[in-house]
């Protein structure tokens, strides 16, 4: 049994026979048959005059009879409007049905009230729709000749659901979707030479799928495979349980040749179910399974299991073990109670559950996942109705972390290991309000308050159940004056635990938990100010001549001043989040943002890479015929943006949150950048860099980066590029850091993090496209000159098939470091044979 799966894209062709050109000078004779008692209307149409003798009727020259949602088209049609026989020769065409029918032959008697009969020297197709068809431009091959009206560039191939295309000596209808046929050939390909089908004596069709007993799979016009029995499927829109074609691929230098099979099983319209089994000639069994639902909307749920029995190696003489589990569920449920009440619920789960780090980083085919050592695990249900949110979360962090190091171990050169972080929420409730107005005043409020429990788990120290209580409310009064916005505004921050740190804390010591309470409270006060936007359009031949647009530039200052107080007990506070960071701080903030916007003279429809960026207004209801919308015109672009901005601070000491010679990370730094710079009290912050440059669709360009000017270096500088052209695309990434490590010593200065790495991508071709592609990319870390990760793919795509080849190489150190063969061998409508997922494809 074949289970149908997406693969290589074409354009499948029409089965249909062109109608000769009529007679210039000739016109159709159409004649209205008297309604059958059923009530159906039966037309007949043809160039020829038409003869009646009693009931039969007979016609010559572009016959065409239409009854119910079928057509029936031939040279020459005999007709009985009693008994409804049709019979037909010269060029028949049949069309129509629930399932889009077509069955062209040479000649055949059909039945128009009971939907049977038999053709001769047919070729056909069902699930093809005539309109898709003639959009591609793609008018069906004639049992005469070759295919016509059909451009070259019709002939591509394909990736999803396809019609089932079938050639036949004798086919028998039974009824409107059910027949069978003799002496044929069925497949999914191009006719009349396509490159896969099932050849055999008889298939029986019905409106799901077509069966056949001792049938010969044909590939590129060779025999390949005798099937004793086999399925396939004739609706693109039905699925069907049956055992996938198998994985087959290596060898790899640590797990040897691979070799796999799939189960899959439809639950029903919106379910389904994949098992299967992997073995590694090198390591043993690996098991996986997926489980997926489709409900309304946006409502989903997606759950993956994977594991491995682990035989394990000797290298050195040293055993290794990486086997393990990964089980990860994913969901999503959204209710809105009325239209227009405003009253939203959500239920969202994402959770994941992996037994070992070093299963996943030797046995994932993903780099990026390869590389993470972090697992998030969420699950919470919110509400929402008029500016007010509740929220009612379970979370639990993990994560592999440097070891904490004592000097007496740098200075003998200890390895730096990793240690394990967990960090529960079990569970939290937050209840939250957006800006209300306050009523009878200009004022408007907002709060943010959580309840909850937590608890945090490393080597040498783990809390307790800490109980936590945060209630932020906030007033503010925002005012306007000619384009210059004021946001002045006053808050108080309670926040309660039941359990504390003992203090004072010496850094390169373990924690020490204090079975005491703790109460941190403080105050708060904030002004933004926002002056209006400078702007201007440059009317410039020479701007014009460079953007072919109108050039606008724009200047957004921006200005904000913060000021906490009454933290005095910031050591003792235990760390779980965001929350538990906050601190005193006196600080200013400043930064500009600058745009540059192209704007055409005149106005033209949007491309579709443009219209999520179109800030065209002049849609209006004027432009919108008949009361509907108008498409989108697109008209100003942006083009370039920057933002430079950067902190000063009054409190250098944050209130003495700060302590020397260790990585310290505030609220009021995550506010303003990811990368920490506090060891030491400082009064300013490094200068914030954010730049992006779109020349057009085809082009992007990003460059951010924190440079620390106490320092005189860039502490964080990340560059991204992409660019598409037809067939060509590439890509090219760089992430450079140098902050403060998380190693916290004794008496000296915190490690510095540094790590300079670059990725890159560049490749021709595409999944659709017909003959050659091919693309490569690679992981390169630049201070130890070596390549993580790399891999070249290739790939053919013929009419309905393809075939892809991979090398790709690992580098991760002594968990993993291995070079990888992969290949697919790819069949429309069938399946995928080989190891090269879909997923993993570079295109």
């Amino acid at each position: 049994m074949w289970a149908a799966v997406d693969c290589c894209p074409l354009w499948a062709q029409e089965v249909a026979t062109p109608l000769p050109p009529a007679a210039a000078a000739r016109y159709p004779v159409a004649a209205v048959v008297p309604e059958k008692p059923e009530g159906t209307k039966v037309v007949i149409e043809s160039t020829n005059p038409q003869t009646r003798v009693g009931t039969l009727y007979t016609l010559d020259q572009d016959v065409v009879i239409t009854y119910g949602d079928r057509v029936i088209r031939a040279d020459h049609i005999e007709y009985d409007s009693d008994t409804g026989d049709v019979t037909a020769t010269g060029h028949v065409l049949v069309t129509g049905g629930a399932n889009d029918e077509s069955i062209a032959a040479s000649h055949g008697t059909f039945n128009i009230n009971s939907q049977t009969g038999t053709f001769y020297d047919v070729s056909g197709s069902v699930g093809l729709h005539r309109s898709a068809a003639k959009a591609a431009g793609a008018i069906g091959p004639s049992l005469n000749g070759p295919a016509t009206n059909g451009p070259p560039s019709s002939r591509l191939v394909y990736d999803n659901g396809s019609p089932f295309l079938f050639t036949g000596r004798i086919v028998v209808k039974k009824g409107p979707q059910v027949y069978d046929v003799y002496d044929g050939s069925v497949t999914s390909c191009q006719l009349p030479k396509p490159d896969w089908l099932l050849r055999a004596a008889l298939f029986s069709v019905d409106g799901d799928k077509a069966r056949a007993k001792n049938s010969v799979f044909h590939l590129l016009n060779l025999p390949l495979l005798y099937l004793p029995y086999v399925t396939h499927p004739v609706d693109a829109n039905e699925r069907q349980s049956g055992i996938m074609i198998p994985t087959l691929g290596g060898p790899t230098s640590k797990k040897g040749f691979v070799g796999g099979e799939e189960f899959y099983l439809v639950l029903g319209r919106s379910m389904d179910l994949t098992l299967g089994s992997t073995y590694y000639s090198l390591r043993g069994f690996s098991e996986s399974g997926t489980f997926r639902y489709r409900g309304l909307g946006p409502n989903f749920v997606t759950g993956h299991f994977s594991a491995l029995q682990d035989r394990g190696y000797t290298l050195d003489g040293v055993y290794t073990n990486q086997g393990g589990q990964d089980v990860t569920l994913k969901a999503r449920y959204d209710r809105v109670s009325g239209l227009g009440s405003g009253v939203a619920t959500r239920f969202v789960a994402d959770a994941e559950y992996l037994s070992s780090y070093i299963y996943r980083e030797a046995f994932t085919d993903s780099f990026n996942q390869a590389v993470s050592t972090d697992i998030l695990s969420n699950l919470y249900a919110a509400r929402n109705a008029s500016g007010y949110s509740a929220a009612l979360r379970v979370d639990r962090y993990e994560g592999l972390k440097p070891a904490l190091q004592t000097q007496a171990q740098i200075d003998a050169g200890d390895a730096v290991t990793n240690s394990q972080l967990t960090i529960f929420h079990i569970p939290e409730l937050s209840l939250t309000a957006t800006d209300h107005a306050l009523a009878g005043t200009h004022l408007v409020w907002d709060v943010d308050s959580s309840i909850g429990g937590l608890k945090r788990t490393q080597p040498t120290f783990t809390t307790g159940g800490v109980g936590r209580f945060d209630l932020h409310p906030e007033i503010a009064l925002p005012l306007e004056f000619g384009g210059l916005r004021i946001r002045p505004s006053v808050a108080v921050r309670e926040t309660l635990y039941n359990r504390s740190r003992q203090t004072p804390f010496v850094a390169g010591t373990t924690p020490v938990e204090a079975s005491g309470g703790l109460n941190r409270a403080d105050f708060e006060a904030q002004v933004d100010i926002r002056p209006p936007v400078l702007e201007r359009t440059f009317d410039s031949p020479f701007l014009e001549r460079v953007f072919g647009s109108e050039v606008k530039h724009t200047i957004e200052p921006s200005l904000t001043y913060r000021y906490v107080a009454g933290v005095d007990n910031f050591a003792g506070v235990l760390r779980f989040d965001d929350v538990d960071v906050v601190s005193d701080t006196d600080e200013l903030e400043y930064g500009v943002t600058q745009r540059l916007f192209l704007h055409p003279r005149k106005a033209r429809p949007c491309r579709i890479a443009e219209v999520a960026d179109s800030t065209d207004d002049d849609t209006t209801p004027d432009d919108a015929p008949n009361g509907k919308p108008a498409p989108p015109r697109c008209s100003s672009r942006e083009f370039f943006s920057w933002r430079v901005a950067q902190k000063v601070f009054f409190n250098q000491d944050f209130g003495g949150a700060v302590v020397d010679g260790r990585r310290n990370v505030l609220d009021s730094t995550l506010r303003f950048t990811g990368v920490a710079f506090l060891t030491e009290p400082r009064n300013s912050s490094p200068i914030l860099s954010r730049l992006r440059v779109r020349p057009s669709e085809l082009l992007d360009f990003e460059w951010d980066f924190d440079y620390d000017a106490v320092q005189g270096k860039f502490t964080s500088s990340d560059v991204f590029t992409d660019v598409h052209q037809g067939n060509i695309f590439g890509g090219f990434s760089y992430a450079g850091l140098s902050a403060p490590g998380r190693f916290e010593t004794d008496g000296v200065a915190s490690s510095t993090t540094n790590f300079s790495q670059m990725r890159v991508l560049f490749g021709y071709g595409m999944p659709t496209k017909a003959g050659l592609s091919t693309a490569a990319n690679a992981g390169i870390d630049l201070k130890l000159g070596t390549v993580q990760y790399a891999s070249v793919q290739t790939s053919y795509n013929w009419n309905c098939c393809g075939f892809s080849v991979e090398y790709r190489k690992y580098e991760l150190g002594s968990v993993r470091n291995e070079n990888a063969y992969r290949f697919n061998f790819t069949l429309a409508n069938i399946g995928t044979a080989g190891n090269l997922r879909r997923a993993e494809r570079l295109f």
